[in-house]
């Protein structure tokens, strides 16, 4: 990464904070009047690129120089607003940058399927903004700011989920319960951040993170933290408020669902750790209630009831949506030990999760572009005709099941073991029943792709059965990356770590 931040320009590292949002919604408005949707691909393609560069650029002078604050407009925080960047969000920038810049590269062929062409340059004109948006939320230091960029990436979402209309009419029906839901999530956090105002005078989080200790006995800080707790964790689909994710997920086009289980729970659970270490006082009794009661309880119950769901999904998205939302209580779980070494583990499997489930989902997309399949009895014998896409498959799944060889193994063990420090046997123990449950739905898919007969003849023409090259390239990546990464984590654990300790360094202020 040193090497790539190294031929940056200068001006890029002097503004850099700002460079990697604006390019994306500068880019927004380019794609949306291109002719066609190859061009405005290829726009979405530069743009999603630089941004990565410049996001890689950020990490680095992060990791060498410590914290990076840039004043917006030129007016210095906490009056104005501030992009704040540290170990704990360069990994969303790193995560958004990486997993975006896959997900375009993919795109190609997915939405030219799905996607009437007189509608493809707008689509990644909205793909655009929602990149933007979720980059913003990581990169800001501003608690109202953080609520305008997650409407930005939230309102651009529902508006890609609902374009799955022309394949399945029920993706209109989940862009509308996204957009009822998200907005209840929205509201919840917008009163939280009235409320921290009203309470603190400023918006600035830092700012408001130096005066909330003096305020910990006070109702209207309570209040904003309950309110801020829900309306985040309906955005992350924290059980029991994931009920927006399973049908967005199964019927939105393949390319978003790729690219919303990489990256939008992922950016509202750094949100959750963000405001319940970095802003609030972690000392504060109501904050230490919910690590157990709220993030760990209900992580627990999400990770066994969400894994039960899916073994009884017919539907081979709705399957791995329902698995997302059991991963996302893994998350929680980390959140809720509150220790150095949970916050630590639930960061990993943040990042693994993405790894794993994109290679999924983009398995799946294939599939589906050559054959229009949706249904797990669909996949019958996939193996013959596509075996490179299923060998992707079967990477993924068995590192989302925890199987040792692929990075899902550290992410589990990690938690298994910060879990056991803090004394929590009984999260051990329904962390292994998780793994075992999702093992059996992961079975499931395996045995019907690699041992069922197929329901028609998929053997005679591989060629033609094989993915577009711009799908296995992308894939591929993914499904290496959750080999190499076993053999070599020092990478991830080593960022994760710094990212546990930046948001703990706010519980010693």
């Amino acid at each position: 990464m040193e090497f790539l931040a190294s031929l940056m320009p200068a001006f890029v590292n002097e503004h850099g904070a700002a460079i990697v949002v604006v390019i994306p919604l500068l880019a927004a408005a380019v794609a949306a009047v291109m002719p066609n949707g190859r061009i405005g691909w290829g726009v979405a393609l530069l743009a999603v690129l630089a941004s990565a560069l410049v996001a890689i650029a950020i990490t680095v002078d992060v990791q060498a120089n410590g914290v990076i604050s840039y004043a917006m407009g030129g007016w210095q925080p906490p009056a104005g607003i501030e992009f704040r960047i540290d170990n704990l969000n360069a990994v969303l920038l790193l995560l958004i940058g990486f997993t975006g810049l896959l997900s375009v590269i993919y795109a190609l062929p997915s939405v030219a399927d799905e996607i009437a062409d007189n509608r493809q340059a707008l689509f990644y004109s909205a793909f655009l903004v929602c990149f933007a948006g979720l980059l913003g939320v990581a990169i800001t230091g501003d608690a109202f700011n953080m609520f305008v960029f997650l409407e930005i990436s939230s309102i651009s979402t529902y508006v890609l989920v609902g374009m799955g209309a022309s394949n399945d009419r029920r993706a209109l029906t989940a862009a509308y319960n996204y957009l009822i839901l998200g907005t209840i999530g929205a509201t919840f956090f917008v009163i939280g951040v009235g409320f921290l105002y009203m309470a603190t005078g400023t918006l600035n989080m830092a700012d408001i993170a130096t005066r909330l200790p003096a305020l910990s006995d006070s109702r209207v800080v309570q209040a904003a933290f309950a309110f801020i707790i829900v309306g985040l964790g309906l955005k992350a689909a924290m059980f029991p408020l994931h009920l927006w994710l399973p049908n967005a997920y199964a019927y939105a086009p393949n390319f978003v669902t790729v690219f919303l289980a990489t990256t939008a729970t992922k950016v509202a659970f750094y949100t959750l750790v963000r405001f319940a270490f970095d802003v609030f006082w972690p000392e504060a009794s109501f904050v230490q209630i919910s690590f157990l009661w709220v993030f760990a309880i209900l992580g627990i119950i999400g990770m066994l009831v969400a894994s039960v769901q899916a073994v009884f999904q017919h539907d081979a998205r709705r399957l791995l949506a329902f698995s997302s939302v059991a991963q996302v209580g893994y998350m929680m779980l980390g959140l809720g030990i509150g220790t150095l070494a949970g916050v630590s583990a639930g960061m990993l499997h943040l990042v693994n999760h993405a790894m794993m489930k994109g290679a999924l989902f983009m398995a799946l997309g294939a599939f589906a572009v050559r054959f229009g399949v949706r249904r797990i009895s669909d996949l019958n014998g996939f193996a013959r005709s596509m075996p490179f896409t299923a060998a992707a498959f079967t990477i993924a799944g068995l590192s989302l099941v925890g199987v040792p060889m692929t990075v899902g193994f550290w992410s589990k063990w990690y938690l298994g073991v910060a879990a056991f420090e803090n004394g929590w046997w009984w999260a051990v123990a329904a962390l292994i029943l998780s793994s075992l449950i999702g093992a059996a739905y992961v079975a499931r898919m395996l045995a019907a792709i690699w041992v069922a007969e197929p329901h028609h003849d998929r053997t005679g023409d591989i060629a033609h059965a094989r993915a577009p090259i711009l799908m296995l390239i992308p894939m591929w990546v993914l499904a290496i990356a959750n080999i190499w990464f076993f053999f070599a984590p020092e990478f991830l654990i080593s960022m994760t770590n710094a990212a546990a300790e930046s948001a703990l360094a706010g519980a010693t202020r």
